[in-house]
C-alpha cells in the first residue's frame, strides 16, 4: 500500500508534529508507484513538447503539469487549459490574467507557450522544477484527504508569501488572495467571516478584509506577510478559528493518538509505531 501521511493530531498539534515529520513523510510519499510512474514520464516527455496542444494531448504530462499549480481538478477541460497556456501572460487581456484565480497566470508563464518563441519546457532544469512542485503539492493534497485544515495551512505558508512579495499593488495582491480558493478559506476562516461574505461585491470584499486584517495584525496590506512570522501567525489565528467551529473530536481515536504522542515524545516514535 502506498504511504498516506501520518497525521495523529488536527489544529496546532497536527502542524507542530507534521513540522517535525515532514521532510521523512514526504520523502516516503513520493517514492509511491503512482506519483513515481507520473514523475518519470514527465522527465522523458517535456522535453519533446513544445506546444500547448502537445501538453493537453498526454494526460499524464498534462496531470503532472497542473498538479504542480495546485490545478489538478482541471485535468478534464483540456480545451480551457490550452487557451490559458496559448494565451501567455504578457497581454493584459490574455485569459489568464483575466482569471481570478492566479494559479493560472502562474501556470502560463511557468510553461511559456505564449510568451516565448521558444518555451521553457525545452530548459534544462525545467522538468526538476515542476516535479518539485507536484511532489509538493501532492503531499499537500493527501494531507487534506486526511485533514483538509492542515492542507490550507501548508498551502498558506507556501503561497502568501509569494503573493505579499510580488510588484503587484496592495490592492491587486488582496484581489489575488480572494481570487485563490485555498488562500481566500484560509483568510476567511481566521477572521470569522460567514459563508455569506462571497456574495459581497469585490471590493467590499476587499475593504473588509483589510480592515479585519488591520485589527488582527495592526496592518492592513498584504506585503506584512512577506515575514515569515506574520503568516505563521495567520495560519495559527486559521487553525484554532477551524477547530473552534469544528467542535470537540468526535471519536475516540484522536484521545489515543494523543495519548501515543504524549507517551513517545517524538515525531519518529509515532511513525515506527504506525509503520
Amino acid at each position: 500500500m502506498s504511504f498516506q501521511p501520518v497525521l495523529p493530531l488536527g489544529g496546532l498539534a497536527g502542524l507542530r508534529f507534521l513540522d517535525r515529520t515532514l521532510d521523512r513523510q514526504s520523502a516516503a510519499f513520493v517514492q509511491a508507484p503512482e506519483i513515481q510512474r507520473n514523475t518519470d514520464h514527465f522527465r522523458a516527455r517535456i522535453g519533446q513538447i513544445d506546444t500547448a496542444a502537445a501538453l493537453v494531448s498526454d494526460r499524464r504530462v498534462l496531470e503532472v503539469a497542473l498538479g504542480a499549480f495546485g490545478l489538478q481538478d482541471d485535468l478534464g477541460n483540456r480545451f480551457f487549459i490550452r487557451k490559458v497556456l496559448e494565451e501567455g501572460t504578457l497581454s493584459a487581456d490574455a485569459l489568464a490574467n483575466r482569471l481570478a484565480d492566479p494559479r493560472y497566470a502562474e501556470f502560463a508563464r511557468a510553461f511559456g507557450f505564449g510568451d516565448f518563441a521558444t518555451p521553457r519546457t525545452q530548459l534544462s532544469d525545467f522538468a526538476d522544477d515542476i516535479v518539485a512542485r507536484y511532489e509538493t503539492r501532492s503531499f499537500e493534497v493527501a494531507v487534506g484527504r486526511q485533514d483538509e485544515s492542515l492542507r490550507l495551512a501548508l498551502e498558506a505558508r507556501r503561497a502568501l508569501g509569494e503573493i505579499a512579495g510580488s510588484d503587484a499593488t496592495e490592492r491587486t495582491k488582496w484581489f489575488q488572495v480572494l481570487g485563490a480558493p485555498p488562500l481566500r478559506k484560509v483568510f476567511e476562516t481566521a477572521f470569522g467571516l460567514p459563508a455569506a461574505f462571497a456574495t459581497l461585491d469585490i471590493d467590499r470584499q476587499a475593504d473588509e478584509m483589510q480592515a479585519r486584517a488591520a485589527r488582527a495584525f495592526g496592518g492592513d496590506s498584504i506585503g506584512q506577510f512577506s515575514d515569515p512570522d506574520r503568516v505563521e501567525a495567520l495560519v495559527r489565528r486559521f487553525l484554532a478559528q477551524a477547530q473552534l467551529a469544528a467542535g470537540p473530536p468526535a471519536s475516540a481515536p484522536g484521545m489515543a493518538a494523543l495519548s501515543l504522542l504524549q507517551s513517545t515524545g517524538s515525531a519518529r516514535s509515532i511513525l515506527e509505531a504506525l509503520y
